[in-house]
């Protein structure tokens, strides 16, 4: 049987294998917010330390993102994928048998930084794949759901294992992910390294890692503090002086970290930009609906979970409807500005709600319109996103995906919590000394419709930029160098 036999044969088993990965990459996101209380009270940290867990895994993960697409460019992503499996394996177990809070944090943080090589290998890995655009687009319309629904199954698995067995499971669950598809990984991939042995940019990458978490860093800080503070100022504007640097040195060096032709095309470009805007706005459906389900509506964590459900269902149909129909059709341009449109639909929907409201006519109509229109956004966008990329340029290409997913994540929880408490403690002052439990609980609820405010603006931004930006039409994808063939 021949290379390309094999490679026939055994496409569909890989994608299955990078879809496991992807999948524990999404889930943790969520996960281990669900276990927070009970770590907290199990293993006895402060408030003010409970950000770490969350603070520790992103930084590492969002500043090392871009080395670690491009050392999966330069030494073979196979290997890459299965160290970054291994190492996550690694770092969920440390973490889940935790016995103090700095063993906790040191896990996420080490989880973070094999998630940087797993994340963009995988993605990378699924590019180089599927070269033929039918095929491709069934398998990026099936990654495209797993990136969108993900969180949302994360937060019932998490509610689910919290609550039936302990929250350290939340941890260990990754060790099954992990270990399947890295088995797979060895047994149906083949590795292939760069052809020009191209070496690594070092000045790029200690830029652009240093200017990352100085970004993630500040945001993350300003959620905890005021955007006015002088730590907060001060990495935030750091993270743009290093991010300029890193600008001004791609264009120099012979072999940079991130080739600026990757991200000045206009339909890759839009497709960065719409998935980062996306990240923005949709945490302000993970973060404040999960509040308003559990604190105000009394929800269970495990019920809280399942209200996500409905969502998750219908982002998994229209990403591979859209990814595998509609896209070979009208191509991503409208799909991206119908979807962002749609998501800022949703969003207004949800400003609605009330102490009172039901689940079923307040939350869940919202709920829906966000899952049709975040299915347009995610599969196509990260289809675009790796497009017509050289094979030597996969990798980086698929860590700038991530990168906008990580640091828009980092700037709505830091954004949009900040609207919302100033919109909770002004409605707050504005009752008086005398402000009863009934007014306390409106006002949280104003600051949550408050940041759903928002969020649907910046839906409704993306989606005139992003239109305006990406050329109309379908673009076929060249070719992006050999698939990656099983053994």
């Amino acid at each position: 049987m021949t290379s390309s036999d094999q490679h026939h044969d055994r496409r569909w088993l890989i994608l299955a294998i990078l879809g496991i990965a992807q999948l524990m990459v999404v889930l943790d996101a969520t996960i281990v917010n669900i276990a927070l209380p009970s770590a907290q009270k199990d293993l006895g940290f402060g408030d003010g330390d409970r950000q770490w867990i969350v603070t520790a895994y992103a930084l590492a993960f969002g500043s090392l993102l871009l080395l670690g697409g491009r050392i999966g460019d330069l030494f073979g992503r196979k290997w890459v994928f299965i160290a970054g499996l291994i190492g996550f394996a690694v770092a969920s177990a440390i973490g889940g048998a935790a016995q103090s809070f700095g063993m906790l944090v040191t896990a996420r943080a080490a989880q973070g930084v094999f998630g940087a090589l797993l994340a963009p290998a995988a993605l990378s890995l699924l590019a180089t794949t599927f070269t033929d655009p039918s095929e491709r687009n069934k398998a990026f319309g099936v990654f495209g759901a797993i990136a969108g629904s993900g969180a949302a199954v994360g937060m019932l698995l998490g509610g689910v294992l919290t609550e039936t067995l302990d929250w350290r499971w939340c941890l260990y669950v990754n060790l099954v992910f992990a270990v399947v598809a890295a088995v797979g990984a060895f047994l149906y991939m083949v590795n292939q390294t760069h052809p020009d042995k191209a070496k690594l940019d070092i000045p790029g990458t200690l830029t652009a890692s240093a200017g990352l978490f100085a970004l993630v860093y500040g945001f993350s800080h300003a959620e905890q503090s005021s955007w006015g503070d002088a730590t907060t100022l001060g990495f935030l504007i750091g993270g743009v002086v290093l991010l300029t640097g890193f600008i001004a040195i791609q264009q120099r060096v012979k072999h940079p970290l991130l080739p600026l032709r990757v991200v000045l095309d206009r339909d890759r470009g839009g497709a960065y930009l719409a998935m980062g805007l996306s990240a923005i706005a949709m945490f302000g459906v993970f973060l404040f609906l999960t509040f308003y389900l559990q604190q105000t509506l009394g929800f269970t964590p495990i019920q809280t979970g399942l209200a996500f459900l409905p969502m998750s269902f219908v982002i998994m149909v229209s990403a591979t409807l859209a990814q595998t129909q509609l896209l070979p059709r009208f191509g991503a341009r409208p799909l991206l500005g119908i979807g962002l449109t749609l998501g800022a639909v949703g969003m207004v929907f949800l400003t609605g709600i009330g102490v009172d409201s039901s689940y079923w006519t307040h939350v869940l109509p919202g709920l829906l319109i966000m899952g049709i229109g975040l299915g347009n956004v995610f599969a196509p966008a990260i289809s675009s996103a790796t497009l017509g990329v050289d094979a030597n340029d996969a990798g980086v290409a698929s860590a700038t995906v991530n990168v906008m997913q990580q640091v828009g994540g980092s700037i709505g929880t830091a954004l949009l919590s900040t609207l919302a408490a100033s919109a909770t403690t002004s409605a707050i002052t504005d009752a008086g000394p005398r402000a009863t439990a009934e007014v306390v609980a409106q006002a949280a609820v104003h600051g949550y419709t408050t940041a759903f405010y928002w969020s649907a603006a910046i839906f409704a931004v993306a989606a005139v930029i992003c239109t305006a930006l990406i050329r109309p039409g379908v673009h076929e994808p060249s070719t992006v160098g050999e698939p990656v063939l099983a053994h």
